[in-house]
C-alpha cells in the first residue's frame, strides 16, 4: 500500500512539473507555472517521507527544519537585485547535496554496488562537485567578492580540457576496479577545484548563461543520482532541469551571437578595445535636466522604457512604472523593450518588472520591439548598457560585434538615464550616449525616477 502511495505522488509531482515549466514560457502563467512546480516539489517531499527503506525520521527531520531555517530567510531577506547570485547559490546547495549522496553510496556500499552503479555515483559525483564550487564562484563574482573581468593565464583552456579528460578517465577505472578508493577520491577532489577552474575565466557580463548551464549540469546530477537509487521522480525532474537548463543556455547564446564555447573559453570582457571614457574626448554629448526630460516626455504620444542592470542595482522598478502610469494618464502609448541578456540571469528584467506590477501585455522581447522604434517619440534607458550598443552592429574589432541589441538609436529621442559614462561588462563605451538624438540624464536610477514623476506631474 505505501509503495502504491509513493508512486501515485511521484506520478502527480511528474505531472505538476511538466505543467509548472509550461506554464513558464510566458509571463501571463510564469507565476502559476512556479506555483504548480512548488505544489509538485511539496507531493514528491510527501512521497519521499512515504519510503519503505527509511528507518529512522529523526535526521530527515533535522534536515528538514535546517533547510527551512536557511531557504525561507534567504527567500524574504535577500533582496531582488541579489536574485542572480541565490539563484547561484541554490544550484551549489543541491549540487553538494547530490555530491555527498553519491560519496555516501559509495563509502557504505564499494564495489558491492557492482561496475555500472559505480560508474552512475563517479558521474554524478563529478557533476555534483563541479556544479557546487562552480555555482560558488559565480555567487562570488556576482556579488563581487571575486572580481568581474576574466581571471585567465598561459594555458588555462589547455590545462582545463586536460583535467576534463583526467576526470572522464577515471570513470571507466572505477568501472572496472570498482574498490579503487584512491581512484574515486581523487574524481572528487578534481572536480571540486575543476568547478573552480571552469568559472574563472569567465567574466561576469557571461554569469547569466552560466548560471543557466550550471542548471542544466544540477539537473543531469540529480538525474545521475535517480539512476542510482532507482527513484522515479528524481530522474524525471532531473532530465527536465538538465534538458531546460542546457536550451536556455543555447538560446542565451544567440541573444549575443556567440558560441557556448565562446562563453566558456573566450574570457569575454577581458581586454578592453577601448578604455572606459575614450569617446568622451572626442565627442560631445547632450546632457538634459529632469525638467527638460519631463517636458519631452510629458509631450510624447509613444514611449519605450530599456530596462537594465543599473536599474536592478538601483531598485528602480517601481519609480519607472510610476513615470509609466503617469505618462499613460497623459494619454501616452507605454511599452518596455527587454533583452535576453540583460541583468545578470535569464528573465532578470522581467522578473524586476513583473515585482513592479508592471502589465505583462506591456513586456516585449528584442525581435518584437525593434520594429516599434522607428515610429516611438521618446526611449528612456534605465541602466542598460551593452544591449543598446549601436557598435554591436557596425564595429567589426567590438568585442560585441554581430550581437543583436535594442535598436533604440532608430527613435526620435532617447534619454539615457545613467550615473556616469563607464563602460559596461563588454568594457568598451557605449556609441549610443554620443548619437545626435541622445540626452544623458544622469544620478541614480531610482531617485531620477521619482524627480521624474514629481516634474511630470506639475
Amino acid at each position: 500500500m505505501k509503495r502504491d502511495l509513493l508512486q501515485l505522488f511521484y506520478l502527480l509531482s511528474a505531472i505538476l512539473f511538466v505543467m509548472g515549466l509550461r506554464g513558464l514560457s510566458h509571463p501571463k502563467t510564469a507565476r502559476r507555472g512556479m506555483f504548480l512546480a512548488e505544489l509538485g516539489m511539496l507531493l514528491a517531499i510527501i512521497g519521499s517521507l512515504l519510503h519503505h527503506e527509511i528507518i529512522d525520521y529523526r535526521w530527515i527531520a533535522a534536515g528538514l527544519g535546517l533547510g527551512t531555517a536557511i531557504g525561507v530567510p534567504m527567500a524574504i531577506w535577500i533582496p531582488m537585485t541579489a536574485v542572480p547570485q541565490r539563484t547561484a547559490l541554490s544550484h551549489s546547495f543541491g549540487a553538494l547535496a547530490a555530491a555527498l549522496i553519491g560519496i555516501s553510496e559509495y563509502y557504505r556500499h564499494g564495489a558491492a554496488l557492482g561496475s555500472l552503479r559505480v560508474g552512475v555515483i563517479a558521474l554524478e559525483v563529478m557533476l555534483g562537485s563541479l556544479t557546487f564550487t562552480g555555482s560558488l564562484m559565480a555567487a562570488g563574482k556576482l556579488q563581487g567578492l571575486i572580481r568581474g573581468y576574466p581571471i585567465t593565464y598561459r594555458g588555462q583552456n589547455v590545462s582545463n580540457l586536460l583535467l576534463l579528460a583526467a576526470m572522464l578517465g577515471l570513470i571507466p577505472v572505477l568501472m572496472f576496479v570498482p574498490t579503487s578508493t584512491p581512484a574515486f577520491y581523487t574524481l572528487v577532489g578534481l572536480a571540486f577545484f575543476f568547478g573552480v577552474m571552469l568559472v574563472l575565466p569567465i567574466g561576469a557580463a557571461d554569469m547569466p548563461v552560466v548560471i543557466a548551464l550550471l542548471n542544466s549540469y544540477a539537473g543531469l546530477t540529480d538525474a545521475a543520482m535517480g539512476f542510482m537509487l532507482d527513484n522515479k521522480i528524481q530522474i524525471i525532474t532531473g532530465s527536465l532541469d538538465g534538458s531546460s537548463g542546457f536550451i536556455l543556455s543555447i538560446l542565451m547564446c544567440r541573444a549575443m551571437n556567440r558560441s557556448i564555447t565562446n562563453v566558456l573559453f573566450g574570457a569575454f570582457g577581458k581586454v578592453q578595445e577601448q578604455p572606459a571614457g575614450a569617446l568622451e574626448g572626442r565627442k560631445a554629448i547632450r546632457q538634459c535636466s529632469i525638467e527638460e526630460a519631463a517636458e519631452i516626455l510629458g509631450t510624447s504620444r509613444s514611449v519605450v522604457f530599456v530596462p537594465g542592470y543599473g536599474m536592478a542595482v538601483a531598485q528602480a522598478q517601481h519609480r519607472v512604472r510610476e513615470v509609466a502610469d503617469v505618462l499613460k494618464s497623459k494619454g501616452a502609448d507605454v511599452r518596455y523593450g527587454i533583452h535576453a541578456v540583460a541583468g545578470r540571469m535569464p528573465g532578470h528584467m522581467n522578473v524586476l518588472l513583473a515585482e513592479a506590477n508592471v502589465p505583462y501585455d506591456e513586456l516585449y522581447d528584442m525581435d518584437q520591439i525593434n520594429s516599434y522604434f522607428p515610429e516611438t517619440d521618446v526611449v528612456v534607458v534605465v541602466g542598460a548598457n551593452d544591449v543598446v550598443n549601436p557598435a554591436a552592429k557596425r564595429l567589426r574589432g567590438s568585442p560585441i560585434y554581430g550581437m543583436p541589441i535594442l535598436e533604440v538609436e532608430k527613435a526620435r529621442v532617447v534619454i539615457v538615464c545613467k550615473r556616469s559614462l563607464a563602460a559596461g561588462f563588454a568594457g568598451i563605451d557605449n556609441e549610443l550616449y554620443y548619437g545626435d538624438k541622445t540626452l544623458m540624464l544622469f544620478g541614480d536610477a531610482k531617485e531620477t525616477m521619482v524627480k521624474l514623476t514629481a516634474a511630470l506631474k506639475s
